[in-house]
């Protein structure tokens, strides 16, 4: 499985990665030359020596202080300014190391993790003043403070595409769908299509600027959001206040960013297409732009999604464009997918995470595997198309009990049985350590036969379910309703909608004859009468429609952040973004000490090789824009006054020039081993997150 991205993409993060922190010693490095400070080496990079320079040696694969050391017994360090010039030698080695993952300089006199490793060499650290020491602490951060501000001139002079701030699709129950109004004539709630121009008293420019504001807001303390509206000439002011999302780990408003109608230029998403589509041969979509929907020009994919629904499942023509030049127009005839039950099982789990299956009056149903991922164990094993009958014991497994059982099988053997082209197949499948099969699934929507049904509706509503005394049996099929024939999900549902219209129109109970033939050999049509409350027609008349492509499928609506080649403009926008992420930095160290930020949303080395992969998909500006971002925060972290960092040792020269003498070394001594235990914590915190993240 590609975990982190393709391998150029990983690389190319670890040297941009390393760069920043190359750069932050390069600082270091200059100011130690300026204050007088011996510097006897200047490495990029960590570990072994590839290869090196030094003056009177010459460049040479490998340490040049080893030529030096077989030459005059000595180490470079060990010898004076006068016998290294003697010698004909330069003061500083500078090296590449093996491992692209950062820098250092050794300055005579000063070890970050030994306080004690002085040295009375008048050009020693400990011995030049306090003022000079206190810019040679400080130039790393002067460095990555200005390698940010000059990566974001660089990429706002080209231009960086971003999410736009226009609200996709919006949460049902949601703290934005019950967003107050403070102007009147308003209903409640931010609508998809709103464009979020501010919050609070900052300029919203992008979406993910929506995203911070709702992470780093205070509880108790709501959001004053303003939105444009189409239809609106004024904009309008909202009232929310974000809440704590389990799965995000962050205080969100329960909103999504809109999507454009230009499909993901994707291979995989071919064959999942050709299935909404119904044909084979139909023409490839993927990196195709939507025009057109029935009648209607459409610009995002919420505007197609509302023109399928309008057609309530009725055949609508739409319009994809070239996909490049010289590619024409196709047209495809696609119906809205119906929408089913949503069905709550946490009743089965006492935690209660709000699990749930979708279905029709307590049928869901069966599993079906839609595509195995390449260099799957399961490649030859399990085949799209294939529907899960049985695994390991349980028989006509629902969604939640299919995965339940893999999860709980690691690193095994999984006995199945699968309905392959219409035959019965038995398969052992494998897991892999983490449980799963490397395959997508989805319901089963094509075939009549249901899961395990459930008896209970669930924990809001206890009662039993409609066909709860049928007592049908896992891959029992649906035959008919009220004498309709049922060959799959969606005729079922309509045939329920048709047999109960009239009691909806009176608002009455509806007794419907419902025909069935269970999983048995020889097995004839079994039929029944069930009822439906008035209440469960309601619902089951309110289940609308929905665009049959997903909006995830769909490239994000997007947004350019631009100087449009003005100098003088990328500076200014280059100044403002630098000084915000110095904000925003502080901010959530603010908010993680106030615990309204997670500790689970900080990234390690790992984390940030991950996102950054993805991130180099977007473009090479946009990955410009990330390394920037990056500096400012090792620039912000490296100065917080914790020991072993840049601010901390900042501190000890305050303390120096107050009480003029160093701390004792026992203390830095000390210090210095917390200062370890914090950062060695923070890395096996980060760490974990990162892997959890990777694992899931």
């Amino acid at each position: 499985m590609d975990i982190l991205g393709t391998g150029s993409n990983i690389l190319l993060i670890i040297l941009g990665f390393g760069l920043l922190i190359a750069l932050h010693e390069l600082g270091h490095f200059i100011a130690a030359r300026w204050a007088g400070i011996r510097a006897d080496g200047f490495a990029i990079g960590m570990g072994p020596v590839v290869a090196s320079y030094r003056g009177g040696i010459g460049f040479r694969f490998g340490a040049c202080d080893e030529v030096v050391k077989a030459r005059l017994g000595r180490y470079p360090i060990e010898l004076t300014d006068e016998e290294l010039t003697k010698e004909g030698l330069g003061e500083t080695q500078y090296s590449l190391r093996l491992l692209p993952i950062g820098g250092y300089v050794k300055m005579l006199g000063q070890e970050d993790g030994n306080p004690g490793a002085t040295s009375e060499n008048a050009r020693s650290y400990s011995k030049v003043p306090i003022g000079k020491r206190m810019v040679v602490v400080s130039a790393g951060v002067v460095m990555n403070i200005l390698t940010a501000i000059v990566m974001f001139v660089v990429a706002f002079m080209v231009g960086v595409r971003f999410e736009s701030p226009v609200v996709g699709q919006v949460q049902p129950g949601s703290p934005a769908t019950t967003a107050v109004p403070l102007i009147d004539g308003v209903p409640p709630g931010i609508e998809s299509g709103d464009r979020i121009t501010r919050i609070d008293d900052s300029v919203v420019l992008t979406f993910s600027d929506i995203m911070i504001a709702s992470a780093m807001s205070i509880p108790g303390k709501p959001l004053q959001i303003e939105v444009e509206r189409e239809g609106r000439d004024a904009p309008i002011l909202f009232e929310v206040e974000p809440v704590d999302d389990e799965v995000a780990n962050l205080r969100m408003i329960g909103i999504a960013p809109a999507a454009s109608t230009r499909l993901v230029d994707d291979d995989a998403l071919d064959a999942p297409l050709k299935a909404v589509v119904g044909d084979a041969t139909a023409p490839r979509l993927p990196g195709r732009e939507i025009l057109t929907a029935g009648p209607s020009t459409v610009s995002t994919w919420e505007d197609f999604d509302a023109v399928m629904i309008a057609a309530s499942g009725q055949p609508v023509d739409v319009v994809f464009g070239p996909r490049m030049d010289g590619d024409t127009t196709e047209t495809v005839t696609m119906r809205a997918t119906p929408i089913y039950e949503k069905i709550d099982y946490s009743q089965a789990r006492p935690e209660g995470t709000g699990d749930w299956e979708i279905g029709l009056l307590g049928l869901t149903p069966l599993v079906e595997i839609t595509g195995v991922v390449d260099g799957s164990r399961n490649t030859e094993i399990l085949f799209p198309g294939d529907i899960v009958l049985q695994i390991v014991d349980v028989a006509g497994p629902r969604m939640s009990e299919f995965r339940d059982a893999l999860s709980k099988r690691p690193s095994q053997s999984i006995p199945m049985l699968v309905d392959r082209n219409g035959t019965d197949t038995q398969v052992d499948a494998r897991t892999d350590a983490s449980g799963r099969l490397g395959v997508a699934i989805n319901y089963a929507f094509d075939d009549p036969r249901i899961a395990r049904p459930f008896n209970r509706s669930g924990l809001e509503d206890p009662t039993t379910t409609v066909v709860a005394k049928l007592q049908l049996m896992p891959r029992t099929r649906i035959d008919s309703v009220e004498g309709v024939p049922v060959t799959d999900w969606p005729s079922f549902r309509a045939a329920l909608r048709v047999a109960t219209k009239s009691a909806l129109d009176n608002g009455t109970d509806a007794t419907i004859d419902l025909s069935w033939t269970l999983p048995v050999i020889g097995s004839d049509p079994e039929q029944a009468k069930i009822t439906l409350t008035a209440k469960d027609v309601e619902q089951l008349h309110a289940l609308g429609w929905t665009a049959p492509l997903p909006g995830s499928w769909f490239d994000s609506l997007q947004t350019t952040l631009t100087a449009h080649g003005n100098p003088l403009v990328a500076v200014s926008m280059g100044f403002r973004q630098t000084w915000k992420m110095v904000v925003l930095t502080y901010l959530t160290i603010d908010r993680l000490i106030g615990g309204s930020v997670s500790v689970k949303q900080l990234h390690g080395p790992v984390g940030i090789v991950h996102i950054g992969s993805r991130v180099a998909d977007r473009g090479f500006m946009y990955l410009v824009f990330f390394l920037a971002m990056i500096s400012v925060n090792l620039a912000v972290l490296n100065f917080l006054p914790l020991p072993i960092v840049d601010g901390g040792l900042f501190l000890f020269l305050l303390y120096e020039k107050v009480f003029k003498r160093p701390p004792s070394i026992a203390f830095q001594n000390a210090a210095t081993l917390v200062g370890l235990a914090l950062i060695g914590t923070l890395f096996v915190v980060t760490f974990y997150n990162d892997v959890m993240r990777l694992a899931g």
